[in-house]
């Protein structure tokens, strides 16, 4: 069934603005559409994932139930998502469930280091201590690779959302409908609306749109982008990092979080 899958803003899926769709195709053929998202659409994005201040103010045991929550309904659906990333790829159906069953470990892994990347209490020579606390960097803009698409898109989104932030996704623009697929795992999740937002379509129009958006915080893109999005981030001074998703959760974590220090003097 060839299908044309909407953007997800906001908690819900909605037209994209240019009402225009791109083919997405497999080694057998047309495999379905998805919306052409453009300026107006990431806009909107960022402004819902802004307005989305609920999920940086949980606790990171909420937080780590709703992760639980989205790898459970995952697995509940693998032989599904397993089918579309064979009809995108080509790849056989043991590879395709595999990468589904990678991706629910990697939610559940997630949803296990939300209440543990919390800071540290650091001893100084004047008397007091100080509080390092982890805490969320605010809207952070993905760009997903288009390798293993489903996998990279949960590796490199799990630890933005464990740590509080709210994301825009560009996801793969060769394999996007693995990432679409997410959208009703997602509202069945129990997942405050704006956290993930997911706009699909050309990643050159999309990506310096979002890289010069001033209320984007961070961004994180493949090593080909980076050139382009320092440019463009330059004017709002936002992060910028070449993620992939073969660092460590370590690294991983300490990239999606900044550090607060707080001192806390006391007599000798």
């Amino acid at each position: 069934l060839d299908r044309t899958t909407k953007l997800y803003i906001g908690g819900k899926q909605r037209r994209p603005d240019g009402a225009y769709s791109l083919s997405i195709k497999g080694p057998d053929g047309l495999v379905g559409e998805v919306g052409r998202g453009n300026r107006k659409d990431v806009r909107d994005a960022v402004e819902a994932a802004t307005s989305s201040t609920t999920w940086a103010s949980l606790n990171a045991h909420t937080r780590a139930q709703i992760l639980f929550y989205i790898g459970e309904n995952l697995q509940l659906r693998r032989e599904e998502f397993a089918n579309r990333i064979c009809a995108m790829t080509g790849e056989s159906t043991e590879e395709a469930l595999n990468e589904v069953d990678d991706c629910v470990a990697e939610w559940f892994r997630w949803a296990s280091w939300c209440d543990k990347y919390d800071g540290r209490v650091h001893e100084t020579t004047l008397h007091g201590l100080v509080l390092a606390l982890n805490e969320p960097l605010g809207v952070v803009g993905l760009a997903c690779p288009d390798t293993s698409s489903l996998l990279s898109f949960t590796r490199l989104l799990g630890p933005l959302m464990a740590m509080g932030n709210s994301v825009v996704v560009i996801p793969s623009q060769k394999h996007p409908l693995a990432a679409t697929e997410m959208y009703q795992i997602l509202e069945t999740s129990d997942l405050p609306a704006g956290v993930v937002n997911i706009i699909t379509g050309l990643r050159d129009e999309l990506l310096p749109v979002l890289a010069a958006h001033d209320a984007v915080d961070a961004v994180w893109a493949s090593e080909c982008d980076m050139a382009e999005i320092q440019k463009v981030s330059c004017g709002n001074m936002k992060q910028t990092w070449a993620a992939a998703g073969s660092v460590s959760d370590q690294e991983l974590l300490r990239r999606a979080c900044h550090v607060k220090n707080i001192w806390l003097p006391h007599g000798i």
